[in-house]
C-alpha cells in the first residue's frame, strides 16, 4: 500500500468517528433541551408587564442577580443574550428573553407575557395593535431595491 492510501484510510476513520460522536452528543443535547422545556412549561406564569427596553448584552452587564451569573458556565458569560428591562407592578427588573421572540417584542408597550423564573417565553399584546417591525435590509438588498425602482420608473415613462 502506498503512503497516500494509508493517509486516506486514517482520515476516513477519523471522520467516521467524529460523525458518530457528534450524533450521540446531539441526541443527548436534544434530550436535555426537551427536559428543560418541560420544566419551563411547568413553572411558567402569565404576567402583565411594561417593556421599558430590549437589548443584546453580556450577562455581566445585564443587571441580573449574582446567583444567576454564578450558575452559568464561564463560556456563556461572555456571549450576548437578549435582555428585556421590564416593569412588573412597581418593580423594574431585567429578564432574559427567548431568542425566537426577541425581535417581535414591542418596546414601551404593556404586554402579557409567559415568564418562567427570569426567562420570558411568550409575549402577547395587551393594549393597542401589535407593531410589526420591518426587516432590516442589507447593503446589497438596498442597492437591488433602488435599481429595481429606477428600472420600474424608466419603464413607466
Amino acid at each position: 500500500m502506498s503512503t497516500g492510501a494509508i493517509v486516506a484510510i486514517v482520515i476516513a476513520v477519523i471522520l467516521v468517528a467524529a460523525i458518530i460522536a457528534l450524533y450521540f452528543f446531539g441526541k443527548r443535547a436534544q434530550k436535555r433541551q426537551e427536559e428543560q422545556q418541560v420544566q419551563l412549561d411547568a413553572m411558567k406564569q402569565t404576567v402583565t408587564m411594561l417593556i421599558i427596553d430590549k437589548k443584546r448584552m453580556k450577562l455581566n452587564e445585564a443587571g441580573l442577580p449574582q446567583a444567576v451569573i454564578d450558575q452559568t458556565p464561564k463560556l456563556l458569560r461572555r456571549s450576548k443574550l437578549p435582555i428585556l428591562k421590564v416593569r412588573v407592578g412597581s418593580r423594574v427588573m431585567s429578564l432574559i428573553c427567548d431568542e425566537k421572540i426577541f425581535e417581535s417584542v414591542p418596546v414601551k408597550k404593556e404586554v402579557k407575557a409567559d415568564v418562567s423564573g427570569i426567562y420570558v417565553t411568550r409575549v402577547s399584546g395587551l393594549h393597542g395593535k401589535a407593531t410589526v417591525q420591518e426587516e432590516k435590509k442589507g447593503f446589497f438588498k438596498n442597492l437591488v431595491a433602488k435599481a429595481q425602482e429606477k428600472a420600474g420608473a424608466k419603464m413607466v415613462k
